[in-house]
């Protein structure tokens, strides 16, 4: 089969190559993709040769442009470089073996058949000739055509030897199964739960990247249910796995917190490509599990997970290898507040409520409704459109007092620098008490988020504390 590589990039190379006296291939996922007529967005171009990849690099590299830098990275032998668009890495055909208590491997030069033997699935395999006389053949030696119109997850070789020795593939065939929206090969599965216990071999860090692919997908929920049924969940998310499963009691039962979990981060997937907003709405009801309580008269209830959950959110990151910065603390602030906008739904909105919630949500209010929104997951369409017009009340409301009283992150007219200065103290208790004074009455709207009004209660609260204002 000849197949069109339409991008000029390709008839470059190959007469580069040509000219170098290089046997060399297109192979992985720039060709899937390219068969699945997928976009090439990140343009990223992996090209197998026989001989010295970084040598060849630097070759094509010369040719194609002078002034371009190539990057080699010996422990893989490996080279790459950019060329216009296009992110183009070199490899050496090889040939890999593992120890068993490693994901690195030994490798030794090979041919094109014993680099596509170490791929890790079918449709990964396939390479596509730059060579002159050969120009857009495909080779295909595991039918990872028939599996691409099939939509199979398959490895070329036996999977208990792909997944032994490099235990990061059982990842990816779930990523690969949820991005590509395939399945995955009956056997293939039975092979990566056999060999679950092997990703514990794996860095977080590598395990991560993964993770972070599948809750970037268009439906994410596939992949955690495959790593659940799997066994990989319980391994690598333990505090998700514990979610899952129905108890139930005196004829009351509660729902699946893991399902519904999951449902929430689907419906959020539909209104976002902010990965944090999908991770607060993965752990929003994190939880759960250790705030479930069973009482007889009202059933079950969870009083409490938002706080315990924003609680559990540092250290949850810090293991998975999360940052430890600003997007822990977003996704803290959304797990500890989602309820808030549910609870001012449910009730007579004050304005006091209102101006709280704007306070402390700040810039994340918006995020915030659409996480409350996405966590509306019943089935009965008259409950959501309830809910959802109650939010729609709640926004409203939200717009009306930012408009009015300019709360959002509002800074208190009256600061701490200003009522030492004004009464003549050091910092401590007294400071705190004035401040907090003046921050609850504009939340409360007993005075408007104004100079004078602030200052007059300074003075009336420093009286209070027996505080005299100094005199110039």
């Amino acid at each position: 089969m000849n197949i069109c590589l339409n991008d000029n990039i390709f008839k470059l190379l190959s007469e580069v190559l040509t000219a170098e006296n290089a046997g060399a291939w297109v192979i992985g996922g720039y060709v899937r993709d390219h068969l699945l007529k997928r976009d090439h967005a990140d343009k990223d171009i992996d090209i197998v040769v026989l001989g010295n990849g970084p040598d060849i690099a630097r070759k094509a590299a010369r040719r194609l442009s002078p002034g371009i830098n190539v990057s080699v990275f010996k422990n893989f032998g490996t080279a790459m470089f950019r060329y216009e668009d296009y992110d183009i890495e070199f490899v050496g055909a090889r040939k890999e073996s593992y120890y068993h208590s490693s994901r690195k491997p030994v490798v030794e030069t090979g041919t094109l058949e014993d680099d596509q033997k170490r791929r890790d699935f079918t449709i990964n395999a396939l390479a596509i000739s730059l060579n002159r006389d050969t120009y857009g053949d495909l080779l295909d030696p595991f039918n990872g055509m028939d599996d691409l119109r099939e939509k199979i997850i398959r490895t070329p070789l036996d999977p208990d030897i792909t997944f032994s020795d490099d235990p990061l593939r059982m990842m990816r065939a779930v990523r690969f199964a949820v991005q590509l929206d395939f399945h995955i090969q009956e056997r293939t599965f039975a092979s990566i739960a056999s060999n679950a216990e092997r990703i514990r071999i794996v860095s977080q860090e590598r395990i991560l990247i993964e993770l972070n692919k599948i809750i970037m997908c268009n439906n994410p929920s596939k992949g955690f249910i495959l790593l659940e049924k799997a066994g990989l969940l319980k391994i690598i998310f333990p505090e998700l796995d514990n979610l899952k499963g129905i108890e139930k009691r005196e004829g009351k039962a509660h729902k699946d917190n893991f399902l519904h979990s999951l449902k929430v981060l689907d419906n959020i997937s539909r209104t976002t490509d902010s990965i944090w907003l999908r991770w607060a709405a993965l752990l929003h009801d994190i939880a759960k599990p250790a705030t479930k309580k069973y009482e007889p008269e009202t059933g079950w209830s969870f009083h409490g997970h938002e706080f315990l959950g924003g609680k559990m959110i540092p250290e949850i990151f810090r293991r998975l290898k999360l940052p430890m910065n600003e997007k822990m603390k977003y996704v803290k602030k959304l797990v500890d507040l989602h309820l808030r906008p549910i609870a001012l739904s449910q009730e007579i909105v004050t304005d006091s409520a209102v101006r709280r919630l704007l306070f402390e949500a700040g810039d994340d209010i918006d995020d915030l409704m659409m996480l409350c929104e996405a966590d509306i997951t019943s089935k009965n369409e008259a409950t959501k459109k309830r809910h959802l017009e109650n939010f729609r009340l709640v926004r409203q409301k939200l717009k009306e007092i930012e408009e009015k009283d300019a709360i959002r992150n509002f800074k208190p007219p009256v600061d701490g620098s200003e009522i030492i200065e004004t009464f003549g103290i050091s910092p401590g208790r007294e400071v705190g008490i004035i401040k907090n004074a003046i921050r609850d009455a504009i939340l409360d709207g007993i005075i408007p988020n104004e100079y004078e009004p602030a200052r007059k209660l300074m003075l009336e609260k420093g009286r209070e504390l027996g505080l005299t204002p100094v005199t110039t």
